[in-house]
């Protein structure tokens, strides 16, 4: 694919961009520059090295990849696209991925059916959480948007509805996650475990239960089910952690409904909501 860049700052390299600013690491930026992937906009040729003036555009072409998952038709909610990512909506009890190599079935197949060859999710949401899913739409934007996940610099917010009332309106659960022996799925608070933060605010108590808003500093799996049921808060509907089942014996009651970050491409600050709320959600 090709895209238009306009360097913002005076004397930024080709190299400085790939290496620097997207991090790229150094096998793919020697295929890019191998590639003569780098031109100005008109075409025009430009050394590796050569420091740019401000406002130079950029014509940037980068490989497009394939992924391998197999196409499959089915409804996909997509809340935001641009050439180098996607964020769509996953609905609860529908896998982000396969397991398997051929899998189908998973929001992912759907993603490839409507956007293909290429498409990578960024992060994953487990199979009963619903909202938003970050996907990087070449072998590139992949590499900064997985390194931009490892640095915090992608932030994501979710909705937990618990029961009974905090004790405090807001605080970081600090408390290493590991693996449950006596389980095969199942993680717990470990001293032998991942250290693991999670922020957490009320904003809305009413009837018995208590919507909380939460933001995570680490990607631990099963991280917030885990952590509000060690704070005595099970997600209502989350039984493998403790939950009450819900009223109407749905899945449990996680949704993922931000995301922010600064767009590595465009310089956008980029600030996206889930238009698909759940119906408990207020």
């Amino acid at each position: 694919m090709e895209f238009t860049y306009v360097i913002e700052e005076e004397g930024l390299t080709a190299e400085a961009l790939l290496r620097d600013r997207w991090r790229l690491g150094r096998k793919t930026v020697h295929e890019l520059r191998m590639a003569d992937a780098v031109k100005l906009s008109n075409g025009g040729r430009i050394r590796w090295n050569e420091p740019l003036p401000a406002a130079t555009s950029l014509a940037i072409t980068l490989p497009e990849g394939v992924s391998g998952y197999i196409p499959e038709s089915g409804d996909l909610t997509v809340v935001h696209e641009d050439p180098h990512c996607l964020v769509v909506h996953k609905p609860a009890m529908l896998a982000v991925h396969p397991n398997e190599q051929g899998g189908t079935g998973t929001l992912m197949n759907r993603v490839i059916a409507h956007f293909g060859p290429y498409a990578e999710h960024v992060h994953r949401l487990d199979k009963g959480t619903s909202g938003l899913v970050l996907i990087a739409r070449h072998p590139v934007a992949k590499a900064v948007f997985d390194r931009m996940l490892e640095e915090k610099a992608i932030r994501r917010s979710y909705f937990a509805e618990t029961p009974g009332r905090f004790r405090t309106r807001s605080g970081i659960i600090s408390a290493p996650i590991g693996r449950d022996r006596h389980h095969a799925t199942r993680r717990r608070v470990s001293p032998s475990g991942q250290q693991a933060s999670t922020h957490y605010e009320v904003i809305r108590e009413d009837a018995g239960r208590t919507i909380v808003k939460l933001e995570l500093d680490t990607g631990r799996t099963h991280q917030i089910r885990v952590h509000l049921s060690y704070l005595g808060h099970p997600i209502i509907g989350d039984e493998l952690y403790g939950g009450r089942p819900s009223a109407d014996g749905s899945r449990y009651r996680l949704h993922a409904g931000s995301l922010a970050f600064t767009h590595p491409f465009t310089g956008r600050s980029m600030a996206i909501e889930d238009p698909v709320r759940p119906e408990w959600l207020p």
